[in-house]
């Protein structure tokens, strides 16, 4: 176990302002969707009028497949990994302790833009591999459990949502054993929540037996 991330006793006008900053920028970064972006821009065929409707990884594969299936992941990996390095370099330059915070914060805000991109109509993606990046940016123990989980469920219940459902469940539990402070279990529940949040049409098909299955080979 780690010590806790003391952030409390720094002045508040600069901590407001460069919490700001670090939002505006995480949460521009996230609205660079990949689906959307590929399937909209370059395959000019909108992936949220296609199957689920959301504008993440898994709907997009199951409807395009094919190589721009990559530049999909490389797209909302790179965005999370900027918004986690900028996030901590913001912090960590007004104080050493507060690099840790300024990672779940950004995190937090760059998945908000992915969910809900302001230059998409606020339709965006459910975050699992913006957020799988931003637990590997965060710390390497947290991503393991969080990925371990999500590809473990998957694997035997071949449910993505299901996966994805129980590495949001892992997230903030991991983040109390590890560190032990309230602001970051604060965050890192907000996170979880978040992607709790935009799979509960997800949940609920699971719950009566009429979640989809996910297959390698795509809808025709």
């Amino acid at each position: 176990m780690e010590a806790s991330v003391s952030i409390y006793q720094f002045s508040l006008l600069p901590m407001i302002g460069l919490g700001v900053l670090a939002a505006l920028i995480a949460y521009l970064l996230g609205c660079f969707n990949g689906a959307v972006i590929v399937s909209k821009y370059i395959l000019k065929d909108d992936i949220r009028t296609h199957g689920s409707g959301n504008a993440g990884l898994t709907n997009f594969y199951r409807t395009f497949g094919g190589a721009l299936t990559f530049v999909v992941i490389l797209t909302d990996v790179l965005k999370a990994v900027l918004a986690v390095l900028i996030g901590s370099w913001l912090f960590v330059h007004f104080q050493a302790q507060t690099a840790l915070f300024g990672k779940y914060y950004a995190g937090l805000f760059c998945l908000i833009g992915h969910m809900f991109p302001c230059m998409f109509h606020f339709k965006g993606g459910k975050g699992i591999l913006s957020g799988g990046t931003v637990a590997i940016m965060i710390d390497w123990r947290l991503a393991l459990i969080a990925w371990g989980a999500f590809l473990l469920i998957t694997a035997l219940t071949r449910y993505v949502s299901l996966g994805s459902v129980c590495a949001a469940t892992a997230f903030p539990t991991v983040t109390v054993f590890l560190y032990q402070d309230l602001v970051l279990t604060i965050l890192s529940a907000a996170i979880g929540g978040l992607i709790l949040y935009m799979h509960r049409a997800n949940i609920r098909r699971l719950l009566r037996g009429e979640e989809s299955k996910f297959s390698f080979h795509r809808k025709g």
